[in-house]
């Protein structure tokens, strides 16, 4: 029988209509010469082993041709439901990072980053609370009171003299005359 005209793919569109590269294997001279026989083996066996390798070499012929008729039925079906080959890669992408992500290895990175992202915020609170602590230090230092008491003082005089209906401002030392010292003491 010839296998090139057997309807091999079961109710497929395509059927008897076989790419005939798959059906053409290329076959090596010193392999299609008969080899020496190997030594313990009898007439009758070297007939039966022959004859069983052309079996299963048929059989691989006939499965490949079985094979590219079920591709081309299967993409006959995608194409009619309208799937792309992009909609297959992303199929596939989708598919890999979910693999990924399942994977030991993703779920020991994503545990150890977790980890260390928790140690960080750690120790960015306690370094926060470092820094809100020294400047509460400092805003209560006796230094700090006293620039903050000047200013107040300058502010109080600037503002109340515009309050009063004085456009031109004042001298920080409170009289316009006097000028202003050259080091003064905090």
């Amino acid at each position: 029988m010839d296998s090139a005209g057997q309807d091999i793919s079961l109710g497929s569109p395509n059927r008897g209509l076989l790419s005939d590269s798959m059906t053409d294997v290329p076959v090596d001279a010193a392999a299609a010469a008969p080899a020496p026989a190997v030594e313990g083996l009898t007439e009758a066996e070297e007939e039966e082993l022959r004859a069983e390798l052309a079996k299963v070499e048929e059989e691989i012929v006939t499965l490949r041709q079985v094979l590219a008729a079920k591709e081309r039925h299967c993409g006959e079906l995608k194409r009619k439901l309208g799937l792309s080959a992009l909609e297959g890669l992303k199929q596939n992408l989708s598919r890999s990072w979910h693999d990924v992500q399942v994977s030991n290895a993703y779920k020991k990175t994503q545990e150890t980053l977790s980890q260390a992202g928790q140690k960080t915020s750690a120790a960015l609170s306690t370094v926060g609370s470092a820094i809100s602590r020294k400047l509460g230090d400092v805003r209560n230092s006796a230094t700090f009171k006293s620039f903050e008491d000047r200013v107040g003082t300058i502010k109080s005089k600037v503002v109340g003299d515009r309050e009063n209906g004085s456009d031109s401002p004042r001298s920080p030392t409170g009289s316009g005359d006097r000028p202003l010292p050259e080091h003064t003491p905090f």
